[in-house]
């Protein structure tokens, strides 16, 4: 029982559920490549970036992207630096003129920051997954509560 737990509280640090069953994720890596924005159309940019994952037996590098406001989030980095990187997984169908049906799935990042630096560039979140629980502070104790055996 306790390795199910374990188990679970991997799973848990790895990914979250919102309401919007969207699902969330973190991955740290080296920054290979930041390219510029690119304005998509007047309502909609983007700017891609490639992450070098190098933690499992083959190493990869993974596409991410940032949108609309999210795109300035990258002007404080710069290759080979250390990041984690938060981010959704989507997916959505296509159907081209001819009629045929492609899926494309997309790395939406929503936070980066550096390793090593515990602040997200672009602030403090409640959303930091791996975060440690504070310490909890010690009080002074009497002699009655020293000999108190209640466990509360």
């Amino acid at each position: 029982m306790e390795n199910l737990a374990c188990f679970q509280q991997r799973i848990e640090n790895k990914f979250l559920t919102t309401n919007k069953q969207q699902i969330m994720f973190k991955l740290k890596g080296t920054v290979k490549l930041i390219k510029d924005t690119v304005q998509i159309s007047d309502k909609f940019a983007k700017r891609e970036f490639v992450i070098n994952y190098s933690e499992s037996m083959y190493p990869q590098d993974v596409l991410f992207q940032s949108v609309q406001d999210k795109c300035s989030m990258l002007d404080g980095f710069s290759e080979n630096e250390e990041v984690e990187v938060s981010f959704n997984l989507r997916g959505r169908e296509w159907t081209s003129p001819q009629g045929e049906v492609k899926y494309f799935n997309s790395l939406d990042a929503w936070r980066i920051e550096k390793v090593g630096q515990g602040i997200p560039q672009d602030g403090p979140s409640d959303m930091n997954l791996e975060s440690e629980p504070a310490p909890a502070t010690s009080t002074a104790t009497t002699d009655k509560e020293e000999d108190d055996d209640l466990p509360f």
